[in-house]
């Protein structure tokens, strides 16, 4: 087990009802807000009204920037900072899923930054500081409810880049599964599939002795094996928008982390494709991450079939051990398959006519490489979209 540091300070706020609690919480920490959030699904729900009337009751003004998309714009975060600049804004409210928080911890980052935000994505620049940030959570995925990642895509120049700082790990999340139950059967799929790539991608580690964050992360796993078709079944199921609502945020709080370095390959060599095509995260990661396990699985092909056995039931074949491995990857693909998400680029429209300029983007023109369970170079990336072609 590696040595390491844990904390997670975020206050989870859990269970029906809970975002009308949202007024009493912001009021802890500031009396003017902005409000972050999409597109005009929160309004037409109730919603938004539902939160500023808790705001208003509690004498805390709010300003509102809507229209966050999937795959966060760095323009937009860009006009939140100079709103909040102009509205002395003390405190940043997002209303959403991943894109929604991601973009307020962006505009959180810069607002008391001189530079251009951008810099701390790139390296340029570490913050000293920050504003605070709360979530209403609606769409269970990113688990950026409780982390301290960040991840924004800089439209110019076709990047999509991640950052983490403990400066911005939410205050407080108030998750209610009953506002998940309006989410398209697809986006269910693709957010449930990056909470599983959370877990997974720190499943595949070199560090031993983690058999405890080994049977956490299993647990994990298999609970949205069982609960992600039933949610897309019966979409007003609370019982199992609550596990998978509880389920994303335990996958990137850290404690998953904890004894071990996970890999994370898989995330940037999607974030290429989310940035150039502009596709839904988890989509793009249930076509990446199958590939990943096959071009990397002869590594530890012991640790491959613990993840057959153990999480997706193969049964093991103590002759034949590469073959077990081999079953649990293909009954994970199988998996996404039966939730209706691609697992090929030619299903997302991809071709391969610029795997070169991706693969060169993700290592830094081959400057770099990117993994950590097995650190990959430009051309293991360009194996792994072969793969998945």
């Amino acid at each position: 087990m590696e040595n390491f540091n844990f904390q997670c300070g975020t206050n989870i706020i859990f269970g029906k009802d809970s975002e009308l609690t949202v007024g009493q919480e912001v009021k802890k920490v500031a009396n003017k807000v902005l409000l972050v959030y999409g597109g005009q699904s929160a309004k037409k729900s109730g919603l938004i009204e539902r939160i500023t009337q808790s705001l208003k009751a509690k004498g805390i003004e709010w300003v509102e920037i809507s229209g966050v998309q999937p795959n966060p714009r760095l323009s937009l975060v860009k006009e939140g900072i100079a709103l909040c600049r102009q509205e002395a804004i003390q405190f940043i409210l997002a209303v959403g899923g991943g894109s929604a928080i991601d973009t307020a911890k962006g505009i959180a980052l810069g607002v008391p930054y001189q530079g251009d935000v951008w810099d701390f994505y790139i390296g340029k620049a570490t913050p000293q500081s920050a504003i605070g940030v709360g979530v209403v959570l609606t769409i269970p995925a990113a688990g950026s409810e409780s982390s301290i990642f960040t991840v924004v895509s800089n439209e110019e120049e076709c990047l999509k880049i991640g950052y983490g700082s403990e400066l911005i790990r939410p205050v407080f999340a108030i998750m209610n599964p009953e506002l998940s139950y309006s989410i398209p059967k697809y986006h269910v799929a693709a957010g449930s599939t990056d909470i599983m790539m959370h877990t997974l991608e720190r499943y595949f580690t070199n560090a031993t002795d983690v058999d405890l964050t080994d049977r956490l992360c299993e647990g994990l796993l298999k609970t949205m094996l069982e609960e992600v078709p039933r949610a897309m079944e019966e979409p007003t199921n609370y019982a199992a928008r609550a596990e998978i609502m509880w389920a994303g945020s335990l996958s990137h709080n850290g404690l998953m982390d904890t004894g071990r370095i996970g890999d994370f390959a898989s995330h940037e060599i999607e974030h290429e494709l989310g940035a150039i095509y502009d596709i839904i995260h988890g989509a793009g990661l249930a076509v990446i991450f199958p590939a990943w396990c096959k071009y990397v699985y002869q590594h530890d092909v012991a640790r491959f079939v613990q993840f057959a056995v153990r999480v997706m039931n193969v049964e093991q074949d103590y002759q034949k051990p590469e073959e077990t491995a081999l079953a649990g990857i293909r009954r994970l693909e199988e998996f996404f398959v039966r939730i209706g998400m691609p697992t090929r680029l030619s299903q997302l429209e991809i071709g391969d006519d610029r795997w070169e300029e991706m693969a060169d983007k993700c290592t830094g023109n081959d400057s770099r490489t990117v993994g950590s369970f097995v650190p990959l170079r430009k051309v293991d990336i360009l194996n792994i979209f072969a793969l998945c072609k």
